[in-house]
């Protein structure tokens, strides 16, 4: 404990004497005794007037001016240095000077004063005529006195007043009884002097050690206090408040004096809901009545404030047992209750988009489940999955993901409302739980809200994003359906809605049990598929359409399965991309089709087409550069194929790959355009060397009802004008290849130039100087096998005919009557309605019919006849007889 006095025999001794490396406890001491002892001199002075005047009065009351000054002098002299001195102390703080310093003026002080009044003494038995052996001692034994009272606080004091007393009563009274007197007097002096300086040095030490505890204490309390962490408090025995700490004071938004003198227990609240602070306040009433210890009581103030204590207290009791109150400590649990309720949150709820989590939702659906079989009503199950979120993730960044989901998760609150409760589950997959909702039509309605909502275009930190979303739905019987065979069903409906095309709903059904099972395995098929050798590649040919000669082929991948037979791409590339094979899958087809196209021509071409996920690998065009390097092919016979679905989220690194693939030097395609978004920003910035047509405005071209052709029209003039070649892809007939070419499409492909073969099928025709066409004249349109049953009016009569093989355009009609090719005949087909037509051709028992419009195939689908519905009407072909 530095800041105590030390116990050093020489500070004691020589008091004063305190310089900079003594502890701060001398310091203080020092100070203190030089405070003490600055009223001394102001004392003595008064003492040697009282003293001198009745000396002057009594013993020169008969003595001569010069006697009376000669005595007085010395006298006023001593009262002068008095004063000065006095000052001197009062001020010291002003000169800036150590205790040292000062105490060793002071001792010259005492020993001046001492020799002036030796001289007044002496001066005064002198010119008195005063009996100097009994005046004499009685006068210096009056200063030794006086001057010992002044410097009883220290002994060197006490020792330079004996010491002057005595040497002055030896030199002034010549007498050896006087000196012995005042000797004898001046040595009790400072022995006294002496005994009274350590009881005052013991007693300051402990005054000085219980002042530096209190003032520790003190500090350790406003650190406390400081801190935030808790606060202090203090009842009397009536329980009112007698102190409180500022920080109590602050959470009540009040003064502690303001505190102070109100029951503790009155600034409590009660929590009519919960109870919990009810007990607790009826805890801190029972210990602070019953005088009881207590601790880690919880109460929270009588304010609307989320705050929360611990109380902590311990009664006090004086010397005597009577009760005085309570003093304790209260520390802040607010911020422990909201980190408590934080994690209690986080175990129930996502931390990104504030829905319910897994967990939460399963609750949710377990809860629901029960109150579905007391009420007897069914509850549906929703699992939502995003798709192309991936890609949003991959190009955009995770960020930008985790904007989107809370975007969606937005959307999907807003569309559900009060029908459910939607939940994340993680990633991109959610789930909705409908208690009470079995309704098939309302189901469908909320699925395609919520899928059309989901699609709309965000706004993701400036960029353009638009994904979608499959969803698959479960209902479940009340009483028999448990959570986990539900969530299980829906997640097989949610497959076979991704398997339909993505941006589906789909109900479970039984038997997605089993299709479940075989995809699987046969995703478990297809990882092994390329180390065994299953996987080739085919060739189908790209023709250019001024000369009908090769200009390139498209690779095309192909799995024979040992057992299953040859398995469809539209089945096994979706399966790849869900799995992460589709980039092992994708390099081996494009180092493949490279091998194969060094074998050809320099001027036929090899088209390679690109999955966006594969094109958002940042590793794709070190990946073709590879290839290119390895084989030595050009990198312009290379065409890359890429969909729209690259563009989904249009960021700086999709610009990014495409610059670097240009500058590469490879050409790029976009492939299946029209079937997309077709936006013609895509053609704007991404630098596309040619646009593939889909075959789905190819097919039918031709047709006299078809619009296709004006579509083919617009974007031959479009690519046209962008510089960009066109191929027409799904050509089959002989009149959409004569279109195709009438409309000026650079070049096409399709089963009537050849079907997609190997690689020495594809090394023929490379070498081939020309490719005929062979197939179809024109499209045949899809056939309903079915015969249907009809009733018409020929010549005037009613007869029930047969239709066979009815296609949108037209029927083969059965009829045992000859009609006239280029009649007018309506036809009212069983179940469907009223049809007219004109007779193209006819023969003994049949003709042909064409239909005056296009006819709908679903309308020959059964329909459920409704017994209710009864016709009133004539039928028309009654009418027609009649007439």
């Amino acid at each position: 404990m530095s800041g105590l006095p030390s116990r050093t025999s020489v500070r004691e001794a020589l008091f004063f004497d305190v310089g900079p490396s003594d502890s701060p406890g001398d310091r203080i001491l020092a100070g203190r005794r030089i405070r003490t002892f600055s009223n001394g001199p102001l004392l003595l002075a008064a003492s040697h007037a009282v003293v001198g005047i009745t000396v002057i009065c009594y013993g020169l009351s008969g003595s001569s001016w010069r006697g009376i000054f000669t005595a007085v002098l010395p006298l006023l002299l001593a009262m002068l240095l008095d004063g000065v001195m006095g000052l001197f102390l009062s001020q010291y703080r002003r000169f800036n000077l150590a205790p040292h310093s000062i105490g060793r003026v002071t001792m010259a002080y005492l020993a001046g004063s001492g020799v002036l009044w030796m001289l007044f003494a002496a001066a005064a038995a002198r010119f008195g005529g005063i009996d100097q052996t009994s005046f004499l001692p009685l006068v210096l034994g009056a200063g030794v006195t006086m001057r010992s009272l002044v410097s009883f606080g220290s002994p060197p004091l006490a020792i330079i007043n004996a010491l002057v007393a005595t040497v002055g009563a030896f030199l002034f009274s010549g007498s050896t009884e006087v000196t012995a007197t005042i000797g004898v007097l001046s040595l009790l002096t400072v022995g006294y002097s002496v005994t009274v300086t350590r009881l005052m040095l013991a007693n300051a030490r402990r005054r000085l050690q219980l002042d530096h505890l209190a003032q520790k204490a003190l500090h350790f309390v406003e650190e406390f206090e400081a801190s935030g962490r808790g606060w202090f408090w203090e009842t009397n025995s009536a329980g009112t408040l007698s102190y409180v700490s500022q920080q109590l004071a602050d959470d009540f938004k009040t003064t502690p004096s303001a505190l102070l003198g109100r029951q503790f227990t009155d600034l409590l609240s009660v929590d009519m809901e919960k109870g919990e602070d009810l007990r607790e306040e009826r805890t801190l009433g029972f210990h602070l009545s019953a005088r009881f210890p207590f601790s880690d009581v919880v109460v929270r103030p009588a304010s609307d404030q989320d705050v929360h204590w611990s109380l902590t207290g311990n009664p006090i009791f004086d010397d005597h047992g009577r009760f005085l109150g309570f003093r304790g400590i209260g520390t802040d649990l607010t911020e422990q209750r909201r980190s408590e309720q934080e994690i209690s949150r986080l175990a129930r709820y996502d931390s990104l988009t504030g829905l319910p989590n897994r967990p939460m939702m399963r609750q949710t659906l377990d809860e629901a489940l029960r109150n579905a079989a007391s009420r007897q009503r069914a509850c549906s199950l929703f699992l939502i999955d995003l798709d192309r979120f991936k890609n949003v993730n991959d190009t955009l960044g995770h960020p930008a993901g985790d904007a989107l989901l809370k975007q969606v998760a937005q959307r999907l609150t807003t569309v559900l409302g009060d029908h459910g409760k939607v939940g994340r589950l993680g990633g991109d997959e959610f789930k909705a739980v409908l208690p009470g909702a079995a309704e098939v039509g309302l189901i469908e309605s909320l699925a395609r809200a919520l899928i059309s909502e989901v699609s709309r275009p965000y706004e993701i930190d400036g960029h353009r994003v638009t994904i979608g979303a499959s969803v698959g739905i479960a209902i479940g019987d009340p009483g028999r359906a448990c959570a986990d065979s539900m969530i299980r069903n829906a997640d097989l409906a949610l497959y076979a809605a991704k398997a339909a095309g993505r941006g589906k709903h789909c109900f479970y059904e039984p038997s997605m049990h089993s299709e479940a099972s075989d995809r699987q395995m046969l995703e478990n098929e297809l990882r092994l598929a390329l180390d065994r050798n299953e996987l080739s590649v085919a060739y189908q040919p790209i023709i250019r359409v001024a000369g009908e000669e090769v200009a390139g082929f498209e690779a095309l991948v192909r799995w024979h399965h040992p057992i299953r037979g040859p398995v469809s791409p539209a089945k096994f590339i979706p399966l790849a991309e869900e799995c992460g094979m589709i980039g092992k899958i994708g390099a081996w087809v494009l180092r493949t089709a490279i091998e194969e196209a060094c074998k050809w021509p320099e001027k036929i071409r090899i088209a390679i087409n690109l999955s966006p996920i594969q094109f958002n690998d940042p590793q794709i065009v070190e990946t073709v550069a590879e290839a290119l390097q390895e084989t030595g092919l050009t990198p312009n016979r290379v065409e890359l194929e890429i969909t729209e679905g690259v563009f989904l989220a249009d960021s700086d690194a999709t610009e990014d790959t495409f610059a670097r693939l240009k500058k590469l030097g490879v050409r790029l395609v976009l492939d299946d355009f029209g079937t997309g978004y077709s936006s013609l920003g895509y053609l704007r910035h991404a630098p596309f060397d040619k646009i593939k047509i889909d075959q789905s405005f190819v097919r039918g071209a031709a047709s006299v009802s078809s619009r296709n052709a004006a579509l083919i029209r617009a974007i031959v003039t479009l690519a046209e004008s962008l510089q960009m070649d066109t191929v027409a892809e799904g050509v089959e007939t002989h009149d959409d290849l004569a279109l195709i070419r009438e409309l000026g499409v650079s070049q096409v492909q399709g089963f009537i130039f050849g079907r997609p073969t190997d690689g020495e099928g594809a090394g023929r025709l490379a070498m081939a100087s020309a490719v005929e066409a062979d197939g179809h004249q024109f499209v045949r349109q899809p056939r309903q096998r079915l015969m249907r049953r009809a009733i018409t009016a020929i010549h005037g009569q009613v007869r029930e005919v047969r239709l066979r093989n009815i296609s949108s355009t037209g029927a083969l009609v059965e009829c045992p009557i000859p009609v006239t090719p280029g009649a007018q005949v309506t036809l009212d087909i069983v179940g469907v309605g009223p049809v007219a037509g004109i007779v193209r051709w006819s023969q003994k028992d049949r003709f042909g019919l064409q239909f005056d419009g296009d006819f709908d195939l679903a309308r020959l689908a059964p329909k459920p006849i409704k017994r209710n519905e009864v016709s009133i009407l004539r039928p028309w072909y009654v009418e027609q007889a009649a007439s």
